[in-house]
């Protein structure tokens, strides 16, 4: 989609509903679900934010992830957007996001605007309750990943990102079951599940509300 159109539907995407567990549900895989309401009453989470970062290349609207680098952990070489732990000099989650977003791809602070806050998100194997935000820049950009965290940057244009073709299944391990067939989005050759695949869900799901309607 043009990113001058897309900037038209702005308004009515920050007001949009949010589906919320109706969309995770989507992309979740099995048992995830039953794990998370046994598991989360039991534990006290740490905290993340997690950027969902719109913007234009070749004045065509994008949305931006990325493939974490190979290091001995649960998300290890796993897709997923710009984001990390909260630390206690952000004071809200919303600058969690921004900073992490600097930090892992070089935008800078100031190009960046939160439209809002989507669903936040259990991950039960590293204990992270995770916040995502929704966010845009008005300018292209030019990524400069953080080599020590980030192994390479995925670009997806809206109407790849939005195509239902890239939905497969694949095989995983979680921290509740072994060997449990997931559902999952194929880009090239990686292939995004779990927690990064069930907010793709609900951003998908809000997009589709808002970009069918009339201007």
């Amino acid at each position: 989609m043009d990113f001058q159109c897309f900037l038209k539907y702005v308004p009515d995407l920050v007001q949009a509903r949010l589906p919320a567990a109706t969309a995770h549900a989507i992309m979740a895989p099995a048992l995830r679900l039953e794990h998370v309401q046994e598991h989360i009453p039991h534990t006290q989470p740490k905290k993340a934010a997690v950027m969902l970062l719109l913007y234009p290349k070749e004045q065509v609207t994008h949305l931006v992830l990325i493939v974490r680098n190979t290091y001995p952990g649960v998300h290890s070489a796993q897709v997923a957007f710009p984001g990390g732990k909260y630390e206690l000099a952000d004071k809200i989650l919303a600058n969690t996001a921004l900073r992490e977003t600097q930090e892992e791809v070089g935008v800078p602070l100031e190009k960046m605007q939160i439209l809002r806050p989507f669903t936040p998100l259990y991950i039960p194997a590293s204990n992270f309750m995770v916040h995502p935000y929704l966010g845009i820049c008005t300018e292209q950009i030019g990524f400069v990943p953080d080599p020590t965290e980030v192994a390479s940057i995925l670009e997806l244009p809206l109407s790849v990102f939005m195509s239902d073709a890239l939905l497969t299944q694949t095989t995983r391990v979680t921290s509740y079951a072994n060997e449990v067939v997931v559902p999952a989005f194929a880009i090239k050759d990686q292939l995004v599940w779990g927690a990064t695949a069930m907010m793709w869900s609900e951003l998908k799901e809000v997009l589709k509300s808002v970009l069918n309607k009339p201007l």
